[in-house]
Protein backbone atom coordinates (compact mmCIF):
# COMPACT_ATOMS: atom_id res chain seq x y z
CA UNK A 1 0.00 0.00 0.00
CA UNK A 2 0.94 3.50 -1.12
CA UNK A 3 -1.58 6.01 -0.43
CA UNK A 4 -2.97 7.86 2.11
CA UNK A 5 -1.34 7.43 5.47
CA UNK A 6 -3.09 7.18 8.57
CA UNK A 7 -1.74 6.80 11.75
CA UNK A 8 -3.14 3.10 14.36
CA UNK A 9 -2.73 2.55 17.65
CA UNK A 10 -4.22 -0.47 19.31
CA UNK A 11 -5.47 -1.79 22.39
CA UNK A 12 -3.28 -3.76 24.53
CA UNK A 13 -5.17 -6.52 24.48
CA UNK A 14 -4.54 -6.24 21.00
CA UNK A 15 -0.74 -6.24 21.13
CA UNK A 16 -0.60 -9.82 20.69
CA UNK A 17 -1.90 -10.07 16.98
CA UNK A 18 0.05 -7.00 15.45
CA UNK A 19 4.56 -6.51 14.82
CA UNK A 20 6.35 -5.62 17.62
CA UNK A 21 6.74 -2.30 15.77
CA UNK A 22 3.61 -0.93 16.07
CA UNK A 23 2.73 -2.07 19.73
CA UNK A 24 4.29 1.76 21.21
CA UNK A 25 1.65 3.87 20.53
CA UNK A 26 0.51 5.32 17.01
CA UNK A 27 2.39 4.19 13.99
CA UNK A 28 1.98 5.33 10.27
CA UNK A 29 0.54 3.20 8.16
CA UNK A 30 0.64 3.66 4.68
CA UNK A 31 -2.94 2.63 2.70
CA UNK A 32 -4.51 2.16 -1.14
CA UNK A 33 -7.09 4.92 -0.90
CA UNK A 34 -9.31 2.38 -1.39
CA UNK A 35 -9.78 -0.18 0.96
CA UNK A 36 -11.68 0.06 4.32
CA UNK A 37 -10.96 0.20 7.43
CA UNK A 38 -11.73 -3.23 8.32
CA UNK A 39 -9.62 -4.31 5.91
CA UNK A 40 -6.77 -2.34 7.25
CA UNK A 41 -6.61 -3.78 10.32
CA UNK A 42 -7.24 -7.37 9.30
CA UNK A 43 -4.33 -6.78 7.24
CA UNK A 44 -2.10 -5.31 10.16
CA UNK A 45 -2.91 -9.11 11.77
CA UNK A 46 -6.28 -8.44 14.14
CA UNK A 47 -9.16 -10.15 13.29
CA UNK A 48 -12.16 -8.42 13.35
CA UNK A 49 -13.95 -10.77 15.48
CA UNK A 50 -11.03 -9.05 18.53
CA UNK A 51 -11.67 -5.91 17.30
CA UNK A 52 -13.97 -3.49 19.39
CA UNK A 53 -14.89 0.13 18.58
CA UNK A 54 -13.40 1.72 15.89
CA UNK A 55 -12.75 5.49 16.35
CA UNK A 56 -11.43 7.99 13.67
CA UNK A 57 -10.04 11.22 15.57
CA UNK A 58 -12.20 10.38 18.83
CA UNK A 59 -15.47 9.19 16.81
CA UNK A 60 -16.57 5.74 16.05
CA UNK A 61 -16.99 4.53 12.40
CA UNK A 62 -18.40 1.60 10.79
CA UNK A 63 -15.36 -1.11 9.35
CA UNK A 64 -16.80 -0.18 6.25
CA UNK A 65 -15.02 3.56 6.59
CA UNK A 66 -12.49 4.63 3.70
CA UNK A 67 -9.52 5.87 5.72
CA UNK A 68 -8.27 9.32 4.57
CA UNK A 69 -5.24 10.93 4.88
CA UNK A 70 -3.77 12.09 8.39
CA UNK A 71 -6.84 10.24 10.29
CA UNK A 72 -5.91 8.17 13.45
CA UNK A 73 -7.50 5.45 14.46
CA UNK A 74 -8.14 3.80 17.79
CA UNK A 75 -8.61 -0.11 18.09
CA UNK A 76 -10.67 -0.94 20.94
CA UNK A 77 -10.59 -4.27 21.90
CA UNK A 78 -14.18 -6.02 22.27
CA UNK A 79 -16.15 -5.27 25.36
CA UNK A 80 -17.11 -7.23 27.32
CA UNK A 81 -19.52 -8.63 28.53
CA UNK A 82 -19.80 -9.38 24.30
CA UNK A 83 -23.24 -9.46 22.38
CA UNK A 84 -23.86 -11.60 19.65
CA UNK A 85 -27.71 -10.57 18.62
CA UNK A 86 -29.80 -12.25 15.88
CA UNK A 87 -29.74 -15.82 17.45
CA UNK A 88 -29.53 -17.61 21.00
CA UNK A 89 -25.83 -17.41 21.93
CA UNK A 90 -24.14 -21.15 21.06
CA UNK A 91 -20.51 -22.35 19.92
CA UNK A 92 -18.66 -24.03 17.83
CA UNK A 93 -14.91 -25.16 18.66
CA UNK A 94 -12.27 -26.99 16.27
CA UNK A 95 -10.63 -30.03 16.97
CA UNK A 96 -8.14 -28.58 19.10
CA UNK A 97 -10.61 -26.92 21.79
CA UNK A 98 -12.33 -31.05 23.05
CA UNK A 99 -11.36 -30.13 26.77
CA UNK A 100 -12.99 -26.78 26.50
CA UNK A 101 -16.28 -28.13 24.52
CA UNK A 102 -16.89 -31.00 27.34
CA UNK A 103 -16.54 -28.24 30.03
CA UNK A 104 -19.11 -25.69 28.23
CA UNK A 105 -21.33 -28.81 28.01
CA UNK A 106 -20.60 -29.61 31.17
CA UNK A 107 -22.37 -26.34 32.40
CA UNK A 108 -24.79 -26.95 30.10
CA UNK A 109 -23.65 -24.35 26.87
CA UNK A 110 -25.15 -25.15 23.77
CA UNK A 111 -21.80 -26.12 22.11
CA UNK A 112 -20.99 -28.20 18.95
CA UNK A 113 -17.47 -29.96 18.72
CA UNK A 114 -15.82 -30.76 15.25
CA UNK A 115 -13.42 -33.90 16.82
CA UNK A 116 -11.82 -33.98 13.34
CA UNK A 117 -10.18 -31.36 11.31
CA UNK A 118 -12.68 -30.45 8.67
CA UNK A 119 -10.56 -27.50 7.52
CA UNK A 120 -11.48 -23.90 7.78
CA UNK A 121 -13.98 -23.13 4.71
CA UNK A 122 -16.20 -26.12 6.20
CA UNK A 123 -16.12 -24.79 10.19
CA UNK A 124 -16.69 -21.52 8.16
CA UNK A 125 -19.45 -22.23 6.90
CA UNK A 126 -21.01 -24.74 9.63
CA UNK A 127 -20.53 -21.25 11.46
CA UNK A 128 -22.59 -19.58 9.61
CA UNK A 129 -25.23 -21.99 8.65
CA UNK A 130 -25.79 -22.81 12.12
CA UNK A 131 -25.27 -19.23 13.62
CA UNK A 132 -22.56 -20.22 16.34
CA UNK A 133 -20.00 -18.00 17.67
CA UNK A 134 -16.61 -19.72 16.32
CA UNK A 135 -14.22 -20.27 19.39
CA UNK A 136 -10.56 -21.15 17.84
CA UNK A 137 -7.07 -20.49 18.25
CA UNK A 138 -5.87 -20.38 14.70
CA UNK A 139 -6.63 -16.82 13.81
CA UNK A 140 -6.69 -17.92 9.97
CA UNK A 141 -9.80 -19.27 10.77
CA UNK A 142 -11.36 -16.08 12.65
CA UNK A 143 -10.53 -13.52 9.09
CA UNK A 144 -12.86 -15.76 7.05
CA UNK A 145 -15.88 -13.97 5.64
CA UNK A 146 -18.22 -16.34 5.87
CA UNK A 147 -17.78 -16.45 9.67
CA UNK A 148 -21.07 -16.08 11.73
CA UNK A 149 -19.58 -14.77 14.59
CA UNK A 150 -16.00 -15.55 16.06
CA UNK A 151 -14.06 -14.71 18.61
CA UNK A 152 -10.17 -15.91 19.50
CA UNK A 153 -9.20 -18.63 22.37
CA UNK A 154 -6.50 -16.89 23.85
CA UNK A 155 -5.21 -19.24 26.07
CA UNK A 156 -3.79 -22.79 26.05
CA UNK A 157 -4.84 -24.21 29.42
CA UNK A 158 -8.72 -25.23 29.58
CA UNK A 159 -9.31 -23.27 32.96
CA UNK A 160 -8.23 -20.15 31.33
CA UNK A 161 -9.84 -20.59 27.99
CA UNK A 162 -12.97 -21.39 30.24
CA UNK A 163 -12.67 -18.38 32.61
CA UNK A 164 -11.67 -16.47 29.52
CA UNK A 165 -14.88 -17.65 27.23
CA UNK A 166 -17.52 -17.37 30.56
CA UNK A 167 -16.33 -13.62 31.06
CA UNK A 168 -16.36 -12.49 27.59
CA UNK A 169 -19.94 -13.78 26.39
CA UNK A 170 -21.82 -14.20 29.68
CA UNK A 171 -23.80 -17.31 28.07
CA UNK A 172 -26.89 -18.51 30.87
CA UNK A 173 -25.43 -21.68 32.70
CA UNK A 174 -27.45 -24.86 32.95
CA UNK A 175 -24.66 -27.59 34.70
CA UNK A 176 -25.80 -31.16 34.39
CA UNK A 177 -28.34 -30.31 31.32
CA UNK A 178 -26.14 -31.80 28.47
CA UNK A 179 -24.28 -34.81 27.50
CA UNK A 180 -20.58 -33.73 27.79
CA UNK A 181 -19.73 -36.45 24.60
CA UNK A 182 -21.64 -35.18 22.23
CA UNK A 183 -24.14 -31.91 23.49
CA UNK A 184 -27.61 -33.31 23.81
CA UNK A 185 -29.75 -32.99 26.22
CA UNK A 186 -30.05 -34.71 29.42
CA UNK A 187 -33.02 -36.43 30.96
CA UNK A 188 -33.29 -38.69 34.46
CA UNK A 189 -33.31 -42.61 33.77
CA UNK A 190 -34.07 -45.28 35.65
CA UNK A 191 -31.32 -48.01 36.53
CA UNK A 192 -33.04 -50.34 34.37
CA UNK A 193 -33.04 -48.02 31.70
CA UNK A 194 -29.07 -47.92 31.06
CA UNK A 195 -28.28 -51.21 32.81
CA UNK A 196 -26.70 -52.29 29.93
CA UNK A 197 -23.94 -49.77 30.38
CA UNK A 198 -22.91 -50.36 33.79
CA UNK A 199 -20.40 -52.34 35.25
CA UNK A 200 -21.43 -54.47 38.62
CA UNK A 201 -19.79 -52.36 40.88
CA UNK A 202 -21.78 -49.32 39.32
CA UNK A 203 -25.11 -50.81 39.49
CA UNK A 204 -24.65 -52.10 42.69
CA UNK A 205 -23.76 -48.47 44.13
CA UNK A 206 -25.27 -45.74 42.65
CA UNK A 207 -29.18 -45.43 41.97
CA UNK A 208 -29.30 -41.81 40.56
CA UNK A 209 -28.91 -41.80 36.42
CA UNK A 210 -29.60 -39.54 33.41
CA UNK A 211 -29.36 -40.06 30.09
CA UNK A 212 -28.54 -38.65 26.86
CA UNK A 213 -31.98 -38.08 24.98
CA UNK A 214 -29.41 -37.96 21.40
CA UNK A 215 -26.61 -40.44 21.97
CA UNK A 216 -28.13 -42.73 25.25
CA UNK A 217 -25.53 -42.33 26.92
CA UNK A 218 -25.50 -42.88 31.05
CA UNK A 219 -24.50 -40.50 33.88
CA UNK A 220 -24.04 -40.69 37.54
CA UNK A 221 -22.24 -39.07 40.03
CA UNK A 222 -19.32 -41.21 39.51
CA UNK A 223 -15.45 -41.52 41.00
CA UNK A 224 -14.69 -38.01 38.58
CA UNK A 225 -17.70 -36.14 39.92
CA UNK A 226 -15.37 -34.10 42.47
CA UNK A 227 -13.25 -33.09 39.70
CA UNK A 228 -16.21 -32.02 37.47
CA UNK A 229 -18.40 -30.63 40.78
CA UNK A 230 -15.51 -27.98 41.49
CA UNK A 231 -15.46 -26.96 37.55
CA UNK A 232 -19.34 -26.19 38.02
CA UNK A 233 -18.85 -24.31 41.18
CA UNK A 234 -15.97 -22.17 40.15
CA UNK A 235 -18.14 -20.91 37.05
CA UNK A 236 -20.88 -20.42 39.11
CA UNK A 237 -19.39 -18.80 41.70
CA UNK A 238 -17.57 -16.49 38.98
CA UNK A 239 -21.34 -15.18 38.08
CA UNK A 240 -21.72 -14.58 41.56
CA UNK A 241 -19.32 -12.03 42.09
CA UNK A 242 -20.38 -8.79 43.62
CA UNK A 243 -21.49 -6.07 40.15
CA UNK A 244 -21.87 -9.24 37.88
CA UNK A 245 -25.27 -9.63 35.97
Amino acid sequence: MNGPEIHVEFAPGLHLFVPHSRRAGATAVATDGVSTLGHVVESLGVPLTEAGALLVDGHEVPVSHVPRAGERVEVRAVERPQRVPGAPLRFLLDVHLGTLARRLRLLGVDTAYESTDIGDPALAARSAAEKRVMLSRDRGLLHRRELWAGAYVYSTRPDEQLQDVLDRFRPSLAPWTRCTACNGLLRQASKDEVADQLEHGTHRTYDVFARCADCGRAYWKGAHHDQLEAIVERALAGYAEPGRN
